[in-house]
């Protein structure tokens, strides 16, 4: 992403910016694919969902910076207008390389990597201040242990087709493979990607307003994505996939109405009211289908398939965002308002299918909830026996209940 960067910012014609665009997103592929997957497995017990709804959040923390940078940069009269954005972008990229040496690894891959002493001290480091002998970190260690062997016994040769070859894997594909359609699908893209096409067809065609707005709203969707983030595991992720689902279809079809009478009658009331019900639209959609896509797709796979099943959660999304921009402007250059039609009837096809399949999966540990999918005998298997062998049972779990609450403060 380094020297993409440096080429973009160094491009002497569109060929070279775009294959230095190309290059940014092969480089990305990497740190986006491996970090979900890290956080999600080195976070506190009792943070764990928040840390990875945080982590997809944090996009927006990166679009503010890139809306107000272009804000700031748009009025220079030299190619710099561009260039310092494109030089800007591999800011966090150096970060990266300086930090990364601080990282650990997943205690989950050193003990499938047979490396136990090393995830022990590991997971003892990040919950339990260095005690190797603290409960909570006894009962994560026996725990991992277990799903893990569990799994082995299941499926000795972990390959691709693993992701199909049982009914919990299917349930597990099927979820996440919506959500990411569903994520890129529901309207998103054009309060986005082709937000300044929406303002010129609504009348706001001053580059100043377009990049204001443009920059205020990364901001409240900044606001709603932590919101979501922070309320995952008091309000639960099904609560609030349908609360947005329902919000998106409420306020999208506003828009939809405002954009119609706008478009047919020149209304300037009803071209501004678009802008409102955009915003009202992007909350919704942003305190659920931003932080908790990621995270829920990735706490519903168990290790050994976390990272295949995420690389197809990945690609999906992938092959969602060519839809994205190849349809989406083309359509709405052709019929105009009656495009937001059809994401009206998909959002309302969304909001059926989250009520029909997706599974509430808050409060519990991550081997706990990847089981989920494969029955609540699993559950019970994977926790019932990291309790004996780490010690005592149930005595053992209200020990780790109060050493969870303790660390946690």
């Amino acid at each position: 992403m380094v020297i993409a960067t440096i080429i973009q910012t160094a491009s002497q014609s569109i060929n070279m910016f775009i294959g230095a665009r190309f290059l940014i997103g092969f480089g990305l592929t990497f740190a986006s694919n491996a970090a979900p997957l890290l956080v999600t497995e080195i976070a506190f017990p009792s943070h764990r969902a928040q840390s990875t709804a945080l982590y997809n959040t944090m996009y927006f923390l990166g679009s503010i910076i890139a809306a107000w940078t272009t804000f700031g940069t748009f009025n220079i009269r030299s190619s710099w207008a561009w260039r310092a954005p494109s030089a800007l972008q591999g800011l966090p990229a150096v970060i990266q390389i300086g930090l990364l040496w601080f990282v650990p690894e997943s205690p989950r891959w050193l003990i499938g990597k047979g490396r136990e002493e090393e995830a022990r001290r590991t997971l003892a480091y990040y919950h339990a201040d260095g005690n190797e002998q603290d409960p909570l970190v006894e009962y994560e260690f026996e725990e991992i242990k277990t799903a893990i062997s569990l799994d082995r016994d299941v499926s000795a040769n972990i390959g691709w087709t693993s992701l199909v070859r049982t009914r919990g894997n299917r349930r597990r594909l099927r979820v996440m493979i919506a959500i990411a359609f569903f994520s890129q699908w529901s309207g998103n893209g054009l309060t986005s990607y082709y937000l300044n096409k929406v303002f010129d067809d609504i009348g706001i065609t001053n580059p100043t307003t377009q990049l204001l707005v443009n920059g205020i709203l990364s901001i409240w969707s900044l606001v709603v994505g932590l919101t979501g983030s922070l309320l995952c595991d008091k309000a639960g992720r099904r609560t609030i996939f349908l609360t947005s689902a329902i919000g998106m279809i409420v306020f999208w079809a506003l828009q939809t109405a405002c954009f119609a009478v706008d478009s047919q009658t020149g209304n300037i009331t009803a071209g501004h009211a678009v802008i409102v019900m955009i915003f009202l639209y992007q909350g919704f959609y942003g305190c659920a289908f931003v932080p908790l896509n990621v995270a829920y797709a990735v706490e519903i796979l168990p290790f050994s398939i976390r990272a295949k099943g995420f690389t197809v959660f990945s690609f999906t999304i992938s092959v969602s965002l060519i839809f994205n921009q190849y349809v989406n402007p083309i359509a709405l250059a052709a019929i105009g308002w009656k495009y937001y039609l059809v994401y009206l009837f998909w959002l309302c096809f969304e909001a059926v299918f989250i009520y029909i399949y997706v599974v509430e999966t808050k409060n519990r540990t991550l081997e706990e909830t990847a089981a989920i999918f494969d029955g609540d005998e699993t559950v019970a298997q994977i926790s019932g026996n990291a309790a004996i062998t780490s010690g005592t049972g149930n005595e053992k779990m209200e020990v780790i209940s109060k050493s969870e609450i303790e660390h946690a403060h």
